[in-house]
């Protein structure tokens, strides 16, 4: 499958590899592998990279921090050339209660917002981070991806499926007219995983 025939696809699963010096994603839609993506453990600056194959050869895009060891900041998504495809931003306020993220285009205007579905589980997974080996525990959690204000149409959802490995599905089926970019779709996937407790 080429890079455009995935780009205008609606169905993505994301899998954790288990690896141990890094955090690696295989990235499939419809069973065919699309993108590997690894972030290296205890960065200062998170520089996270999307390849086309497993052995790392040409680079499809990247997640960069704007600052050493984000909280609640700003990550540009970007081409191997540093062309920029947007940004992805915490929203630390509302992030308190209920991740919520920010997903702005190229030119930096927003064009969806990411929120965790249930408040409840969100406190729940909250609550569960503070105990020793919190981490450990397997939470469902569902992030809603909707448009900018005011009409805010539903455009997909984020889900983990229940198991100890992370295993999530990107749906972006309601997104008809492909108003998000899937390259930065699949950055906001990668980035609630391994960004999510930052």
């Amino acid at each position: 499958m080429t890079s455009l025939e995935w780009q205008s696809a609606d169905l993505f699963e994301v899998d954790q590899l288990i690896r141990p010096i890094a955090n690696l994603y295989r990235i499939t839609t419809h069973g065919t592998p699309v993108a590997f993506v690894r972030q290296k453990r205890l960065a200062i600056k998170e520089d996270i990279r999307f390849f086309a194959r497993e052995d790392e050869t040409d680079e499809l895009f990247r997640i960069k921090a704007r600052g050493m060891m984000e909280i609640g900041g700003r990550y540009d998504v970007t081409t191997p050339s540093g062309e920029a495809i947007g940004v992805l931003e915490k929203v630390f306020g509302k992030s308190l209660l209920r991740s919520t993220w920010r997903i702005r285009g190229p030119h930096d205007e927003v064009v969806a917002v990411a929120q965790e579905r249930s408040l409840p589980i969100a406190l729940l997974r909250r609550a569960i981070d503070l105990v020793p080996y919190g981490e450990l525990v397997p939470i469902l959690f569902h992030f809603t991806i909707d448009g900018d204000e005011p009409e805010r149409p539903h455009l997909g959802d984020f889900t983990r499926a229940w198991g100890l490995r992370d295993r999530y599905t990107l749906d972006l089926s309601a997104d008809t007219d492909g108003r998000l970019d899937r390259r930065l779709a699949i950055a906001l996937a990668i980035a609630l995983d391994a960004l999510q407790s930052r």
